[in-house]
């Protein structure tokens, strides 16, 4: 087996594709996101097949060095055939894994399959395990798996969801899955995905500094200690510092979005938040002020760990050239430090 030993999940935007970028070479070397597309439904047809043609160009530029799974677990019948006809070009040369799973369409689930034969790269099956495991999704996964050609790899990526502190029984249940999925083949990677990140409002941030609990990394320790054989197999899986429902959501059209933004600190148990401003007059002090805060955390750890902390520290003080951000600064910032972080910690 070679797994992988951390598997963000990651959008194919812009600000995700430049935090995986800016990843040290041997933090980037541990890393192999799942990236995926966002639903974009509505749209004309060739502006749709422009849209996925550059995301995924995009991401096989980023990934060149390393392989990653690409997916469109959202995607409606229109733009899983455009994205099909995409993998279908990427051919021989792609490190790009193509992704299914037990409840797609059997076209894109051929299509897949294809792909996977045409570049020898494997495929990704993605299995969601939103609550309580159903037995019955076995004979589903055994079943596409039985239409794989012997000759490919493939992948089991768990993906959990969204998993904060109202889901105490998420690690009950993944190991109920896995028990089920494991022996149904010589997987080459199993990877257990959840998203800890929350849902913030601006009101959660009107008090200063918010901490939210990393309940994702709660649930992966419950799993690397049960007594399993297969534990030292798992890979772990996480949203970055986005939460899990992000994924689902239609890119907004135009500029604009909202008034305020967030900074984001991952220590050993939680997930730090400060409210920055995107614009008004205050917006540089405010902002410069919430990175001041995360500098003074007991558990910041300098700001030679990654580049995300050297943008904090850039921002708190002053320097340079790099200002006090936008929103996709924040989330790139906030993802290079997290992952950092994870791999780190995981090699730890």
């Amino acid at each position: 087996m070679s797994g992988s030993l951390y598997v963000p999940v990651l959008p194919a935007k812009p600000h995700a594709i430049a935090a995986y970028q800016q990843l040290s070479p041997a933090i980037q070397q541990a890393v192999t996101p799942l990236w995926n597309l966002p639903p974009r439904p509505g749209l004309p047809p060739e502006v749709l097949a422009g849209h996925i043609r550059r995301e995924a160009h995009a991401v096989s530029r980023a990934q060149r060095h390393h392989p990653a799974w690409v997916d469109t677990p959202f995607a409606d019948g229109t733009q899983l055939r455009f994205f099909t006809a995409v993998l279908s070009d990427l051919g021989e040369t792609s490190v790009l894994r193509p992704v299914t799973g037990p409840d797609r369409p059997r076209f894109q689930q051929a299509a897949a399959f294809e792909a996977a034969r045409l570049s020898s790269s494997g495929v990704g099956i993605r299995i969601p395990l939103p609550g309580e495991w159903d037995d019955d999704a076995t004979h589903a996964v055994r079943e596409l798996l039985a239409r794989l050609d012997p000759a490919d790899e493939a992948d089991l990526l768990l993906d959990l969801g969204a998993v904060r502190s109202d889901r105490p029984d998420a690690g009950k249940e993944a190991l109920r899955a896995l028990d089920a999925l494991v022996p149904l083949m010589p997987w080459r990677t199993i990877a257990v995905l959840g998203g800890g990140f929350p849902e913030v409002t601006a009101q959660m941030l009107d008090q200063g500094l918010r901490t939210e609990p990393r309940a994702d990394w709660h649930t992966w320790c419950e799993l690397i200690g049960s007594d399993r054989g297969y534990v030292t197999w798992l890979s772990y899986g996480d949203y970055g510092t986005q939460s899990a429902r992000n994924i689902a959501r239609v890119p907004l059209s135009g500029k604009g979005g909202p008034a305020w933004g967030v900074l984001r600190y991952t220590t050993a148990d939680s997930f730090v938040l400060g409210k920055v401003l995107a614009r008004g007059e205050d917006r540089i002090t405010a902002n410069r002020a919430a990175a001041r805060q995360l500098l003074e955390l007991p558990d910041f750890r300098g700001a030679t760990a990654s580049a995300g902390e050297s943008w904090l520290r850039d921002c708190a003080q002053g320097r340079g050239a790099t200002g006090t951000g936008n929103a996709g600064v924040w989330l790139r910032v906030g993802n290079v430090q997290h992952m950092t972080y994870v791999v780190r910690s995981l090699q730890g």
